[in-house]
């Protein structure tokens, strides 16, 4: 069924603009939710964003979105390097995982109460929407190291009708990336601003019994991430 699907994603780039970039867009949501790597990052954005406090919708937005362009500026550049040495594209070794498995540790258990982390905790401090800000955006490009060969391990097949119209499509070729780009990251930016929606609609604050619920569950599924990157590592070794 989900190789039907990419067959006919890969068909669908083909055929006229708008159906392309539509295809490129859903190709860049599946390569979110159908990924091990990358579900992980739900869980830690719906976290980061539950520990801010009562922020406002268009905060939350925010934080995601630059969560979001972090991961992908992280991605693009890890393929350009990659590629420019002659790996294959997002090819990093296993050393990648391993640090960004300790980061998903120290996130998860922040959320769950064990391990204080001053950027994941909101606060009356007058500099903390700056931090916020950066902690959201540094995370982002954190986790892009680790999610960059996943990625491109969805974009393989995308790429390479990608880059045979570059030579005579080439306005459209870029915008089919963009697109991608553009789904990726609304799966992550849709989960941070839905979290902060359904807080403010069932009035929870950071000490409410359901957000410290929902803030253990995020923390335990973002140290299985953490797991399942190390384990990744030694299937592949």
């Amino acid at each position: 069924m989900i190789v039907d699907l990419f067959t006919w994603l890969t068909n669908a780039l083909t055929q006229s603009p708008g159906i392309a970039i539509g295809a490129a867009f859903l190709w860049g949501v599946l390569s979110v939710i159908l990924s091990p790597c990358h579900i992980a990052c739900i869980p830690l954005i719906v976290g980061f964003i539950d520990g801010q406090g009562n922020i406002t919708t268009r905060r939350a937005f925010g934080l995601s979105l630059l969560f979001g362009l972090g991961i992908l500026i992280t991605i693009g550049l890890i393929g350009l390097i990659t590629g420019l040495m002659g790996r294959m594209m997002g090819d990093i070794g296993g050393y990648g995982n391993y640090v960004v498995a300790i980061v998903f540790f120290a996130i998860g258990l922040n959320l769950l109460g064990i391990l204080p982390l001053p950027f994941m905790e909101g606060g009356a401090n007058p500099n903390y929407k700056r931090k916020g800000v950066l902690a959201a955006f540094i995370l982002g490009l954190i986790f892009g190291v680790a999610l960059g060969p996943c990625t491109f391990a969805y974009m393989a097949t995308m790429l390479g009708v990608v880059f045979s119209m570059a030579s005579t499509q080439l306005t459209l070729a870029m915008l089919i990336l963009v697109a991608f780009g553009i789904g990726h990251c609304a799966v992550l930016v849709f989960a941070g601003t839905f979290t902060e929606v359904v807080q403010h609609y069932l009035h929870w604050s950071e000490k409410s019994k359901g957000a410290v619920i929902l803030k253990k569950i995020c923390g335990v599924l973002v140290i299985l991430g953490g797991v399942y990157l190390i384990a990744l590592n030694f299937m592949q070794g």
